[in-house]
């Protein structure tokens, strides 16, 4: 991919934007332990920028200093973005394989092990009493599969992580929900959390909160031989369910952004064209969880499948004209950064020829205002990061979009 200088100069732009001190950078109100909006996805572009060696290590430690200053909380409400585990994420960010920041990640080995145990005890047991399940079990942000996230990178062969994958495994098997089966990652409230008098609850195919999280996970632990009972049925399983699902037409192959009682009944989504092509739920995030699976599974022909999906997608100018601003969750960076995974994992180029077309859209993206504040979600951090991989054209030293489980 041919690097432009302005695309450079853009990365550089952003990470100065964020060199203002945290006190002064950031309202106090805001967690600083916060993936999404606080100062640990902002200590994400210094991590990165000192490991790569684009600054010196002083910044990146003010805003880790910052992250730490309190106690981070390993409440069950806590999970991959925000609390103890967000501060792991970033100080293992920093740590790398260097024994720099090793106390603070061993003072947090048994708080977070015993939050995953508890977790995922209470969600086997939830699926044993066969009630719906909540975003905030499973998901990313939240839920299980981002903790898993966490520990897939800090204790593979731990009996915390052998937990949630036995958790996920357990989730993929259908849910009987009085006279009805439904997908086991049902949930009773909408999109928004909210359940309304008579809504009978949705399944979620999305990155963010659908089933394509746990997917990538499951995925990346089987690459890596980290594998439980039934584990290579659950993701064969749900890469079954995504293909049952998938909608072809004009634009290729994509996926609705959920199904609810109807769409199972009659066996049809009523969503008639696809959605914003971002991260959080679009067709990047979950061809790239796709691919994934058909990788740890060793099946070409669905590996093709999702990478084309993914192709068609980046491809059509009517998707891409939704995506009308930088960030990483529904944004810009966020489709650049899933390619670029899913292109650095294919043999066919196709994928990575699209590149130079994403990152001039993302550098336009990134240079026209915006109001998302510096986070990394949403704002000018996660921005940044993305802007670093196109200039560099190389993966992340610091494994950052591993929150995103796309590595």
């Amino acid at each position: 991919m041919t690097i432009t200088t302005d695309l450079a100069q853009t990365a550089e732009d952003h990470a100065r934007l964020l060199h203002i001190p945290p006190e002064r950078r950031l309202d106090r109100t805001q967690a600083a332990a916060d993936l999404a909006a606080g100062t640990a996805g902002i200590a994400l572009v210094h991590i990165e920028r000192a490991r790569s060696g684009r600054d010196d290590w002083r910044t990146a430690h003010d805003f880790i200093l910052d992250v730490s200053a309190e106690p981070a909380s390993d409440h069950d409400t806590s999970g991959l973005f925000l609390g103890a585990p967000a501060l792991a994420f970033v100080l293992q960010a920093a740590a790398g394989s260097s024994p720099r920041y090793r106390t603070g990640l061993a003072d947090l080995d048994e708080p977070l092990a015993q939050l995953a145990h508890r977790r995922a005890r209470t969600a086997l047991a939830r699926i044993d009493q066969a009630r719906p399940a909540t975003f905030a079990e499973y998901d990313i942000f939240s839920g299980l599969s981002g903790i898993g996230a966490l520990l897939l990178r800090s204790d593979p062969g731990g009996s915390a992580l052998e937990q949630v994958l036995t958790y996920l495994v357990a989730l993929t098997r259908p849910l009987p929900l009085g006279d009805r089966v439904l997908p086991g990652w049902w949930v009773s409230h909408d999109a928004t959390r909210k359940t309304p008098a008579g809504y009978p609850g949705h399944a979620n195919l999305g990155a963010a909160h659908g089933i394509a999280g746990p997917l990538s996970l499951l995925a990346q632990a089987a690459r890596r031989g980290v594998i439980v009972d039934g584990h290579l049925q659950a993701i064969a399983d749900i890469c079954r369910w995504l293909y049952r699902w998938r909608r072809n037409d004009a634009t290729g192959c994509w996926w609705p952004e959920h199904l609810g009682a109807d769409d199972l009944h009659s066996g049809r989504s009523r969503q008639t064209s696809p959605s914003r092509p971002g991260w959080c739920y679009g067709t990047p995030g979950i061809a790239r969880a796709g691919q994934l699976a058909a990788i740890a599974l060793g099946d070409s022909t669905l590996q093709r499948l999702f990478e084309d999906a993914l192709l068609a997608c980046i491809s059509d100018d009517a998707q891409l004209a939704q995506l009308t601003e930088a960030g990483l969750c529904h944004g810009w960076a966020g489709t650049f950064q899933t390619t670029w995974r899913a292109a650095a994992d294919t043999a066919t180029p196709a994928l990575r020829q699209q590149l130079p077309r994403l990152a001039d859209a993302l550098l336009a993206a990134a240079t026209a205002p915006h109001e998302h504040g510096p986070g990394l979600l949403n704002g000018t951090a996660g921005t940044a990061l993305a802007l670093h991989t196109a200039a560099a054209d190389t993966a992340p030293t610091c494994g950052w979009d591993a929150c995103l489980l796309i590595d």
